[in-house]
């Protein structure tokens, strides 16, 4: 099975006016991305035992091997980045009522909700993600992870939405300033409406 970048699902100046650039896109997932994507297929080509299977198997057979730990890292990083794009959206912000009745009744409120994940992604030291997943008992949860790590390979619950916090992620629109990144993304980036649909299919 060969692995490829998938299409941004907006254009890559859409989200230019909500804080993301378009020279942030065009690095981010033109260059990033793609170097994830063709390292990864050449290191299946040269593994008959990761040959023809998903990228969720090939993550979750590499997790915690010291033999796999590349092929781990590019897998794991083309997963977190293809599910990160969708977690961006030009009108992001809004919260469907599904999704806002969930994040109450798990958080408290909204707001709780956001507290956690902007403690999450600032508390994540170095490169990695924050996240918002359902876990193994049904509930809502806010956690983190570094570097390639992402819940599929732990276990830990469904990924419904997901801030890269990689500083390759904002430097051009934000430096060093992640507080401000995250915050934007909350209020102006963040695709609630996907996450509300990935809630609901699980």
């Amino acid at each position: 099975m060969t692995f490829t970048l998938p299409s941004l699902p907006f254009a890559p100046g859409a989200l230019a006016a909500r804080g993301m650039c378009q020279e942030t896109l065009e690095l981010h997932h033109g260059k990033h991305h793609q170097a994830y994507v063709t390292a990864l297929n050449g290191l299946v080509e040269k593994n008959d035992a990761l040959k023809g299977k998903s990228l969720e198997q090939i993550i979750t057979l590499a997790h915690g091997r010291d033999d796999l730990v590349g092929v781990f890292n590019n897998a794991g990083q083309h997963w977190n980045h293809s599910l990160f794009w969708n977690s961006l959206a030009p009108n992001g912000g809004g919260m469907p009522g599904s999704l806002e009745k969930k994040l109450t009744g798990d958080f408290g409120s909204v707001e709780k909700f956001k507290e956690e994940f902007k403690a999450a992604a600032l508390g994540q030291f170095g490169s990695g993600w924050a996240w918002l997943i359902l876990d193994r008992n049904g509930r809502l949860k806010v956690t983190k992870t570094g570097n390639a790590g992402t819940p599929l390979a732990t276990g830990e619950g469904k990924a419904l939405l997901v801030l890269d916090v990689w500083e390759h992620a904002y430097y051009v629109d934000f430096r060093n300033r992640r507080p401000d990144f995250t915050d934007n993304f909350l209020a102006r980036l963040a695709n609630f409406e996907f996450a509300a649909a990935q809630l609901a299919a699980a």
